[in-house]
């Protein structure tokens, strides 16, 4: 007999613990949510909040959202992603990054109804740990994960509370393994991965500065710093981050990964921010200093049987293109609905099995990104002439070069500011945090073939309401005046169907179906005199239907089916969807 009963048990309170935790207990499932520490994340390490991840956190409820963008550092104070020799010496070059730059900036407005923003993850974890409680989770911690056994009715798993020493067991139909980089969930169920752990070092030193006379004027949360012999993360130059505008940093530094980690004493630490920062007198005030590797490592494949995994178990990286808690978010959007409908009857287990045919593909797009955006700072060295070599002499004739009055210092300028645009695969990558689309039994297409680019899809996004894409954001316009977002008509756990005039048969059969299934599915008409208008015209540019046809979107706003036009049965056809995504 099990100590502790629950539906799902969640192990780790990171972005994607307690993401997941969050929104199941929205859902009305009885969640269980434990951490081996004390509390939760003790350093800000992750921190760029894509607007993919703040539509969550407003599905979650308008006050989540209002809390995160409370504590977060705005979009305006993220953008000058700065290049130089050190914060209070010579800049050698900036882009406009995070949609900041006109271009992206009208992007972004049209992509979404939220912004992005810099959230760091010891104000992110709260947030989202605090919903999950306030609505009904239950929660442990100082409380270790350390086996689990799962048969044909659930999974039992023994714990350890490490105030007590001792062991519980936890009996859940379901477990969720978030419990980070090294999870243990993952490797005692089995599951595959490809790439390798460990493939550098790195070491963070956080301490406060104020540091606003050097950057208040290039407001940015990344200033790179490219010294001869600076190293972070093998790619030869060393990092100093915002974490509160302009007074806590931190700052990156690499080290040999074949040598043991160093120990960040407050007199390394100082010296290391007196190199970066540029101020031999600089005096901080350390907070914290830890080290970490650079990983290259994602899961094949994220379910065995009823075990799940996510977050940083499933995919392993650097923090480059800022993905990690963003798309460890996204996994338990993408989780938790389907964990409710199995749990609640309303589908069978067979839903489960498109999380990791939907999610495992963005894990080896994001892992493979990250990695690569590290190789493309090639560029920037070479330009500099700082590729190769440690001579430091020479690479600092070769950086004085670039200002020579002579046909080769103006191929240098030009190689440099080639070189600095082309990071916009890292810094304003819209379309990796926009486009992902899903294929899976949770997907009805119909023989449909979806629509071909056009543009680059890393770093465009690309609207459509092909099945298995992100619901296109539009704004419509209630009878009041009022103004919504698509995607606001959409999600809190439910289905919804989106229709226009004269598809008053989607709204009747929405009805019938959802009773004959057990499962509460929106109805929404848009057009004139209907429950929302399209005044401007936003969702007639984007919806690729007929006024009489329908787009079905799934709990976490993705199409689960369209109808371009009129049905002769549609509640024939909703029935035959819906119990095909459901697993009936």
């Amino acid at each position: 007999m099990a100590d502790i009963t629950t539906d799902v048990l969640v192990i780790g309170t990171g972005p994607a613990g307690s993401a997941t935790a969050a929104l199941l207990a929205s859902y009305g499932v009885e969640v269980l949510v434990v951490n081996r520490y004390r509390w939760l994340a003790n350093t800000p390490r992750a921190h760029i909040t894509n607007q993919r991840t703040m539509e969550v956190l407003r599905d979650l409820g308008p006050e989540v959202e209002e809390e995160a963008m409370k504590h977060a550092t705005h979009q305006e104070l993220m953008g000058n992603n700065v290049f130089c020799v050190s914060l209070a010496g010579e800049e050698l070059g900036r882009m406009q990054s995070w949609g900041t730059s006109p271009e992206s900036k009208a992007r972004h407005l049209r992509a979404s109804p939220c912004e992005m923003n810099d959230l760091p993850q010891t104000f992110m974890e709260p947030i989202l740990f605090g919903t999950a409680c306030r609505r009904g989770a239950q929660s442990r911690m100082s409380t270790e994960y350390l086996s689990h056994v799962q048969d044909a009715e659930g999974v039992t798993t023994t714990c350890r509370d490490r105030l007590t020493g001792k062991d519980f067991t936890v009996r859940s139909k379901y477990l969720v393994g978030a419990d980070g980089g090294n999870s243990l969930v993952a490797e005692h169920a089995g599951l595959p991965f490809e790439g390798r752990m460990g493939v550098g070092g790195s070491m963070n030193i956080l301490f406060r500065a104020d540091l606003s006379r050097y950057v208040a004027h290039r407001p940015s949360v990344l200033y790179w710093v490219m010294q001869p012999g600076a190293d972070v993360g093998g790619i030869g130059m060393g990092l100093v981050r915002m974490v509160r505008p302009w007074n806590e940093w931190l700052i990156v530094w690499g080290y040999d990964i074949n040598q043991p980690a160093p120990v960040v004493d407050a007199a390394m630490a100082t010296q290391v921010a007196r190199q970066l920062v540029g101020v031999p007198d600089l005096e901080i005030d350390l907070i914290s200093a830890n080290t970490w590797t650079v990983n290259n490592c994602y899961a094949t494949h994220m379910q065995s049987g009823r075990v799940f995994i996510m977050g940083d178990a499933a995919h392993r990286h650097p923090p480059s293109n800022g993905l990690g808690s963003n798309t460890s978010i996204q996994d338990g959007f993408n989780l938790a609905w389907k964990l409710a409908a199995v749990i609640k009857g309303q589908a069978t287990p067979r839903l489960l099995d498109s999380y990791s045919a939907e999610r495992a593909p963005v894990a080896k797009q994001i892992v493979t990104r990250a990695n690569q955006s590290i190789a493309e700072f090639g560029p920037i060295f070479e330009a500099l002439g700082m590729d190769g070599g440690v001579d430091h002499e020479k690479i600092q004739r070769s950086m004085a070069a670039r200002c020579d009055a002579t046909e080769a210092g103006e191929r240098q300028r030009e190689a440099l500011r080639k070189a600095i645009d082309f990071k916009v695969y890292e810094f304003d990558c819209h379309g990796v945090e926009m486009n992902q689309r899903y294929s899976s039994g949770a997907v009805v297409t119909d023989g449909q073939d979806p629509p071909p680019p056009n543009a680059d899809m890393e770093l465009y996004y690309q609207p459509t309401t092909f099945p298995g894409a992100r619901l296109p954001h539009a704004w419509v316009y209630d009878r009041h005046g009022g103004r919504h977002s698509t995607l606001d008509l959409c999600g809190k756990g439910q289905f919804t169907i989106l229709t226009g005039i004269g598809g008053q048969g989607w709204v009747k059969a929405a009805a019938e179906v959802g009773r004959a299934l057990n499962l509460p599915i929106r109805a929404i008409t848009i057009g004139p005199r209907a429950d929302y208008e399209d005044h401007v015209g936003d969702w007639h540019k984007v919806r690729e239907i007929r006024d009489a046809g329908c787009v079905l979107v799934r709990p976490d706003h993705h199409v689960a089916w369209r109808s371009v036009g009129a049905s002769g049965d549609p509640a024939a056809d909703l029935t035959r969807v819906l119990r095909s995504i459901l697993g009936h």
